[in-house]
This record gives C-alpha cells, structure tokens and sequence, in this order.
C-alpha cells in the first residue's frame, strides 16, 4: 500500500429539514388546529481515530465528503427524520486543521477517539410550535439550519517512542529489521526507504517500545536535495531520537564527522524543538573495522565531534552491541511515562493520613 502522510478533504454536514405548515382535518372536528412537525436534523461529520490504519491514501482519492439533510416535517405531527452521520476513519497520529484558517481543530492520539468536524444543521419548526392560546392557527415555520462545510488538511504524524535519524545507507532500516518486527526494504544503494516505518521492540513481557525509521536526511534537504524534510515531522512525537552514523563508509573520502554535523544542522533548520530532543549517537558498521582498531575510531570520532551524550558502538547486520541498547532505550522511554497513581488504599492520603 501507497504511504501517504498529507492530504486535503472537503466534509459538508447536512442541512435541516424545514417545518411543516399542517391543520388537522378530520371529520365533526371543524377546529383541529395545527399538526406540523419539525423538520429532521442533518447529518454530521465526525473523525474517528483507527490504529488499524496506517495512511491517508483513502482521502487522497475520495475528497468530497458529504453528509445527507434531514427530512422536512409533515402533518399530523409527524416530525421528519434525522439523517445518518459520516464516520471518517483516520490513522492515530492524524492532525486535522482548517485549509483556510490553518486552525488546528483536533489531534487524533488515541484509538478511537473522536472528533466532530462539520455539525448538522438543526431541523426547523412546524406550525405545532408556534401554537397558543392566542394564536389558535398560525401558519408559521422554520427552515431547517444549514450544516457547516469545510475545507480541511489531514497531517499523519506516527506515534513511536524512538526515532532513528542519519544519512542514507547508515544502517537505519537494518537495525529496526534486527531489533524489532519490521520489515523494511534493505539494499547497498541510498534511499532505499521511501517511507516511514515502524517497528515494535519486545524487551519482555509487557515491556515494549515503538520506533520510526525515516528516510535519509543529506545536506542541504532544507533546499530540496534528497527527500528534504517531508519526513522529518514523523519524529516530532517522538521521545528520544537515535543519530546513526556509518563508521566505515565505503568511500575513504567521506568523512563521518562531517556528516553527522550536517545531519546536526538540518535539524535545527527544521526545527529547533526537534533539535532539542534527548539525542543518542549510534556508530553503526564496527564489524568493517579491524577488532584493534574499533576502540580508537570510535574514541576518535567522539572526540572530533565533541559529542558529549551517550554513544553506542554497533553492528546491526552482526547484530553487535545491540542488547545494551535496546535495554537503555527501554529504560529512558519508561522513565518518561507518567506512573498511574495508586488505586491502593493505604496509598491514599485518607489512609492514615
């Protein structure tokens, strides 16, 4: 399936059905009086969020959403029917503004949360409301409400808790096809990632992380080299985020420092809230440097980078190094999980105090 993160819709709720201007008319009853009913109220749009999707590729396509009006009241009291709402299933992680405005209206975070995008127009009164004891028949009604129409702009941003950030060919996409149950495209050419991934780490039982692989980043994606930065909002929800650099490339000229400072730069032209996440710096590729050697370079390359965070020496083909890894990241995302407060009454204040 397509991945698509961007896409432009238009929702219309439906208009109200107008009142009805009715007598009642039966035989030996000469004064019936008024039997009009309302009109129906018109269909809503609502946004339902589904974990069980994973793109916007249905809004793409179908971009003209619109709900039915509602029934215009009849006589003998007979009001007319509501319609049906339209239920919009989206991906979690879907951001919903207005195209005109740019008016965030709701962040779908949770499966199955829901949003109301367009109201229903209100049904108008029939001529039985306007009754009384002055006005004996009156012959007055009510249009039905309109319903709102909008033009909206749908954002995916995935939920993971880990982002990995680097240079094509870094190893990204082998180390979550190692660590976690993705599968992503691998191959000895840049950009083999197109698209987001995402992948489910098991540390143990009900001890578990989600992380996003994202396509390269290169220098001077701020002008459109490369993919640019259409990507790099997927890593805006993240926790911490994982600097990947090829230790070994295999062109000597390319220098690894360099390019991990122009990943840097990217960043923060970006964003600089996205610059300012916690950042691990992983030295992908040991296995292609001699086992006397791996220490110094890595020694070499901190130092030259002046990096003063964690570092993580690895091979993600080899499957080196990883474990200690994944177990700190499991740990840093859990410290940054809000504990539940204790249902535990002699935990409670009123227990003794």
């Amino acid at each position: 399936m397509k991945f698509v993160d961007e896409a432009v819709i238009d929702v219309a709720a439906g208009h109200g059905g107008a009142g009805c201007v009715s007598f009642r008319r039966e035989k030996f009853i000469p004064f019936g009086g008024p039997n009009g009913g309302d009109g129906g109220r018109g269909g809503s749009v609502w946004a339902v969020a589904d974990r069980n999707i994973n793109t916007l590729i249905d809004y793409r396509y179908a971009r003209r959403h619109e709900a039915r009006n509602g029934e215009p009241g009849r006589g003998t009291d007979q009001f007319g029917a509501a319609a049906d709402d339209i239920v919009l299933r989206m991906p979690v992680g879907t951001i919903v503004a207005d195209a005109q405005t740019g008016e965030r209206i709701a962040e779908l975070l949770e499966h199955d949360q829901k949003v109301l995008l367009a109201k229903g127009g209100d049904g108008g009164f029939g001529n039985l409301h306007f009754k009384s004891s002055t006005n004996r028949s009156p012959r007055q009604k009510t249009p039905g409400w309109p319903g709102e129409a909008r033009k909206l702009t749908l954002e995916l941003r995935v939920l993971a808790d880990v982002g990995l950030l680097g240079m094509p060919n870094a190893g990204k996409s082998t180390l979550i096809a190692a660590i976690s149950n993705a599968r992503p495209k691998i191959a000895d050419y840049p950009f083999t990632t197109l698209h987001p991934n995402l992948g489910v780490v098991r540390v143990g039982p009900e001890r578990s992380f989600v992380v996003a692989d994202v396509p390269g980043l290169i220098e001077g994606g701020a002008e459109g080299a490369g993919l640019g930065h259409q990507f790099l909002r997927h890593l805006q929800r993240t926790r911490l985020l994982l600097h990947m650099v090829d230790l070994a490339p295999f062109d000597e000229a390319v220098d690894p420092v360099k390019q991990a400072r122009a990943i840097v730069a990217e960043l923060k032209k970006y964003d600089p809230a996205l610059h300012s996440k916690p950042r691990w710096l992983v030295l992908n590729k040991i296995d292609m440097l001699p086992l006397e050697e791996r220490e110094t370079r890595v020694k070499e390359f901190v130092r030259r980078l002046r990096w003063k965070g964690p570092v993580f020496a690895v091979s993600a083909l080899a499957r080196d190094g990883l474990e200690p890894l994944v177990r700190a990241i499991y740990e840093h995302v859990a410290a940054q999980v809000p504990a539940e407060p204790s249902t535990d009454p002699r935990f409670t204040d009123e227990a003794g105090g």
